[in-house]
């Protein structure tokens, strides 16, 4: 890493919390007292996740949009490399979304009440009854016609390499009944591996698949998608 790579990076490691607060005071204010809408709010994510790229010195790029259409609802599935995968697809992804996040990020001050503002949804992560009705209530708000971006493997890679998708979050889009797209974040692991501090530069590519319908599965399917679904996010990630 080059001297000016890691004042870059050490600037963004001292920035970015407080730029997480201000980014979300403003769009509290956009919602309760200005514009008072929810879509045009979520232009303050946006500039978040630009910024943060910006700063670091990532760029872009999306491939495959020609496979979804803007007014759909979907499920997009892709495979965890980095934290720069959310960064990248808040920042520059084109589709409007919401973020799926466990119930305790909704108690933040400032932050958890942006997050709940701009719709986005909480997933109680406990056992039991909670965490079926929580997730319930994600498939009929997704159902509504909110799009969201889950990640099956449950958490980031820790050598670059994808690991075993979970059949819980697919049971997710089989409950909703929306499509699920399956999507790769390629090179976003080289930026930022798991248990580093410091970024580096590049370029993270966000590729799209076909959307796979999911209204012919039941519950009792749900690993059949998740096989289904791994593997076309292997060949979009390896293509």
């Amino acid at each position: 890493m080059s001297v000016l790579q890691f004042i870059r990076a050490l600037f963004l490691l001292i920035i970015a919390f407080p730029l997480t607060i201000v980014i979300s005071t403003l769009a509290l204010m956009d919602i309760t007292i200005f514009r008072k809408d929810v879509e045009k709010a979520h232009f303050f994510p946006r500039a978040w996740g630009r910024i943060i790229c910006s700063i670091v010195g990532v760029k872009v790029n999306i491939e495959g949009l020609e496979n979804i259409r803007q007014e759909d609802t979907y499920i997009f599935a892709a495979n965890h490399a980095s934290q720069f995968d959310i960064f990248a697809f808040q920042g520059y992804f084109p589709h409007s979304f919401r973020w799926i996040a466990k119930k305790e990020l909704f108690n933040i001050p400032v932050f958890g009440r942006a997050m709940r503002k701009v719709g986005y949804i909480s997933i109680d992560r406990s056992k039991g009854r909670q965490a079926l009705k929580s997730l319930e209530e994600a498939a009929r708000q997704i159902s509504s016609g909110k799009s969201v971006l889950i990640f099956p493997e449950g958490t980031r890679t820790p050598d670059g390499k994808m690991a075993d998708f979970k059949a819980g979050a697919i049971l997710l889009a089989i409950k909703a009944g929306v499509p699920v797209v399956p999507l790769a974040f390629i090179n976003s692991y080289n930026i930022l591996p798991k248990g580093k501090l410091l970024a580096n530069s590049g370029t993270v590519t966000i590729r799209i698949g076909s959307p796979i319908a999911t209204d012919h599965y039941q519950s009792k399917d749900k690993q059949a998608l998740t096989r289904e679904l791994q593997q076309k996010v292997q060949l979009l990630h390896d293509k």
